[in-house]
Order: C-alpha cells, then sequence, then structure tokens
C-alpha cells in the first residue's frame, strides 16, 4: 500500500511556519486534481502556500481557482490566486534527496497537470528526486508588469522555501532545480537570470527569503517566449548578456523540435549562454513540435538525455 502524508503548510508572519494537518477543504480545486495523480511508488505529500494571503503585486480581482478541460480533454488550472508547490517525496530514501521544481506550461493562462506535470514529478520520484509541481499564478495579470512578473514572483519564494525547509522536507539545500515546459520553459529562464539579492521581484517577507533562490540546475523543454517578435532574434530584456554570467547562472538542459516556431529563441538563448560560458546542453530534434509533441511523441527521446545529463551534473546518480 501506498504512503502518502498529506499537510497544508502556510507561511506565516516572521520567521517561522505553522503546520496545519490538512483536511481536504483547505485544499484549492488545483491542489485536490493534483492529488488524483500521485505517483505509485511510495511517496509523502506536502503543499505548500507560498504567501499567507494574497501574493504581492496582485490586486486585482478574480474568480475562485477551478479546473478547466483543454484541448486534449485533460483538465487544467485556471484561475489560480493562492500559488503553492506540492513536494511528492520518495519514502524510500533515508538521506536528503535532490528535489526538482516541475513548471507546466499553458501560454502563462493556465497550467497543465498531467503532461509536463506530474508525470514528471513520477518520473522524477523514480529516480530518487523529489519532484514539485509549481502552481504558479495564472492567468496573466495584465497589470502594466510583464507575463511572467507574477509567476518569477512564485518561484523564486518557492526555491528560497524549499532551502528553507530542507531539513524538514527531507530535501537537500543543495541540489534544488527546476524544469519546464512551453510557458514553464519561459519561466526557468527566467529564474536562471534573475536570482541575485537585487533581482529578486518582492520585497523579503520573513526568514525564508534569506535563503538565495538561485536553482542549482534548470531544464526547459520547448521553451516559449525568449525572443520578442517570437521568431526573432532578439532575447527578451531579462535574458540579455548582461543578466547572463559565467560561475552565477546555472547549467542549463535545453531540448526543443526543429519544428517549433519557438525554438529560434531557444537557439538564441543557447548561444548567449555558450558566449558567457555557461554549461549547457542543447538537443534539437528533427520531429516533434511544441510541448506537447516533444513530450509525448514517438521520438521522445529528451527524457534520457535529461538524466544522463543529471548523473554528470552530481544531482542523482547512476542507476
Amino acid at each position: 500500500m501506498r504512503f502518502r502524508s498529506f499537510f497544508l503548510l502556510f507561511s506565516v508572519f516572521a520567521s517561522h511556519f505553522e503546520v496545519v494537518r490538512g483536511a481536504d477543504d483547505n485544499l484549492t480545486a488545483g491542489e485536490e486534481e493534483l492529488r488524483k495523480h500521485l505517483p505509485s511508488e511510495e511517496c509523502s505529500v506536502t503543499t505548500i502556500r507560498l504567501w499567507t494571503e494574497k501574493g504581492p503585486d496582485d490586486d486585482r480581482p478574480f474568480p475562485e481557482e477551478s479546473l478547466q478541460e483543454g484541448r486534449d480533454g485533460s483538465n487544467r488550472i485556471v484561475m489560480v490566486t493562492k500559488p503553492s508547490m506540492t513536494v511528492v517525496r520518495p519514502v524510500s530514501v533515508e538521506e536528503p534527496v535532490p528535489a526538482v521544481l516541475v513548471c507546466p506550461g499553458g501560454g502563462y493562462g493556465s497550467l497543465g497537470i498531467t503532461s509536463g506535470g506530474m508525470d514528471i514529478v513520477e518520473w522524477l520520484i523514480e529516480r530518487g528526486v523529489a519532484g514539485v509541481y509549481m502552481k504558479y499564478r495564472v492567468p496573466k495579470r495584465n497589470q502594466g508588469f510583464p507575463m511572467h512578473h507574477h509567476p518569477l514572483q512564485d518561484i523564486q519564494r518557492a526555491v528560497s522555501l524549499l532551502r528553507n525547509q530542507g531539513e524538514d522536507l527531507g530535501i537537500d539545500p543543495d541540489r534544488i532545480g527546476a524544469i519546464g515546459f512551453s510557458a514553464g520553459g519561459n519561466l526557468c529562464a527566467m529564474l536562471a537570470t534573475n536570482h541575485r539579492s537585487e533581482a529578486r521581484m518582492y520585497e523579503p517577507v520573513d526568514e525564508a527569503d534569506r535563503e538565495s533562490c538561485r536553482p542549482d540546475f534548470i531544464a526547459m523543454v520547448a521553451p516559449a517566449y525568449l525572443t520578442d517578435p517570437i521568431e526573432s532574434a532578439d532575447l527578451r530584456p531579462e535574458l540579455t548578456h548582461e543578466m547572463v554570467r559565467r560561475n552565477i547562472t546555472p547549467p542549463v538542459f535545453i531540448a526543443s523540435a526543429i519544428t517549433d516556431k519557438f525554438t529560434i529563441g531557444s537557439l538564441h538563448f543557447a548561444l548567449l549562454l555558450r558566449e558567457r560560458r555557461v554549461p549547457t546542453e542543447v538537443h534539437i530534434y528533427e520531429k516533434g513540435g511544441h510541448a506537447e509533441g516533444i513530450h509525448d511523441g514517438p521520438d521522445n527521446q529528451w527524457p534520457d538525455m535529461f538524466e544522463d545529463w543529471l548523473i554528470r551534473q552530481g544531482i542523482i546518480k547512476s542507476p
């Protein structure tokens, strides 16, 4: 029988956290749906709310979080006003494990649950890694901020919280990374270039924010919106030469398909990383298209390449 430990963890003012053994009515619609797609392996599950109130810079009223059927018939999470991360950890490993924040795609308008979400969490669990589903704020707030502004606040906070709570969660604070798909890949790129203390997108709210929000590595699968316009050579301002630095920007893994219109952004970002001597591995496939195509298609090879890369980075051990 699977062991599942469910907690709802809320940060409170100052430098400590209140742990509430959560009843289902404390969870949002999206958080409840995530529980229906947990890995088959024995694991513990912890839901961590990122903010005690609404997130920073978020005054626009939104309807209550809900589920919406996507074009492929699967549910997606929409109207996220209570961002959180669902930490799924293998219980078979006693020592602290690496953790990877999984950032689903959805054009910054919704969040996929299964493809590029909980399926990646399960893949990570099978390799002795904690998979952390990142439920960031969507849709775009359009309050004079870039489309990634609120999600970047959320993931910066998430990395700091994971480091702050690493001992309690059984996570190694020196092996925390992120993987993103489509818009989630864009979010990972933004995190990789905006993690220094002066680049934190919000005022620190408690002791957890004293911890670095720099990921130790990032992976982007079919990342979107790296250039503006999309099929131009112009990287977004947050991804320019000044924002990428050797020994500061973490190692990067990129997988995309040549048939994806967003791939030109991946190529130009990779060239910038090369110029700045940031350790980078890039796989461009002949077929696949965007997002679901490269992720679920018959020529899906990137997971094996990603696993090999994680081994070489010292994040996981060779099987």
